[in-house]
C-alpha cells in the first residue's frame, strides 16, 4: 500500500467508514496534485488554488461567462485530504452522523477537490451551495458552455455515488487540452 493510500485508510478507519468506501460508491481514490497555483479569493475572502491546467481553464471559463454577462464566483477549489478530514471532524462535533456527512461530502481521499481540478461555483443573488443554483443564469451558462473548458457537473440528480445533487460542483476532466 502506498503512503498516500495508507494515510487515507487511517482516516477512513478513524471515521468508521468502510475501507471499501471507494469501491462501494464507485469513487476513485483522488490524489493531490504535485503543484497548485493561486486562482484568487473565494466568496469568503480565502485564497483558493487549482492545479495549473485547471487554473487556466477556470480562468478562461470565467472570462467567457463574463463576456456573456454571467458572473461565476468561486466557493471552493483544491482541498487537501487533511482539510477534508477537518470538515468531517467539524460536522461530527456538531452531532452530524457520518452517514449524513457522506451524503454531502466525499470521504477524505475521495473528493474531487483533492485533485485540484474541481470547483464549487456560486453567483450573486443565490445562496451558495444550494440547489437553488440550478435556477440561475450561471447554471444555465455552465450547462451550455462548461464542457468547452473541460468541466462537467459530476454529481447530477440520482448519481450512483450516493452524493447529494450538487449543481454548483464542476470538475475538469483529466484529459483536456488547455486550448479547447
Amino acid at each position: 500500500m502506498s503512503v498516500y493510500a495508507d494515510h487515507i485508510a487511517r482516516h477512513l478507519q478513524d471515521l468508521g467508514i468502510s475501507p471499501a468506501y471507494g469501491d462501494e460508491r464507485g469513487l476513485p481514490l483522488c490524489e493531490e496534485p504535485p503543484e497548485v497555483v493561486l486562482v484568487g479569493l473565494d466568496i469568503f475572502g480565502r485564497a483558493r488554488h487549482l492545479e495549473p491546467a485547471a487554473a487556466a481553464q477556470w480562468g478562461a471559463m470565467r472570462e467567457a461567462a463574463a463576456a456573456d454577462s454571467v458572473e461565476l464566483l468561486l466557493v471552493s477549489a483544491f482541498r487537501t485530504v487533511d482539510y477534508q478530514r477537518a470538515i468531517f471532524d467539524r460536522k461530527l462535533s456538531q452531532g452530524v452522523p457520518v452517514e449524513e456527512i457522506l451524503r454531502v461530502n466525499a470521504a477524505p481521499g475521495y473528493s474531487e477537490h483533492h485533485t485540484g481540478r474541481a470547483v464549487d461555483i456560486a453567483t450573486r443573488g443565490c445562496p451558495p451551495l444550494t440547489e437553488a443554483f440550478e435556477t440561475t443564469d450561471a447554471f444555465r451558462w455552465l450547462t451550455n458552455h462548461a464542457g468547452r473548458f473541460g468541466f462537467d457537473m459530476t454529481f447530477p440528480r440520482g448519481n450512483p455515488h450516493g452524493i447529494a445533487y450538487e449543481p454548483w460542483h464542476w470538475a475538469m476532466r483529466i484529459h483536456v487540452s488547455i486550448h479547447s
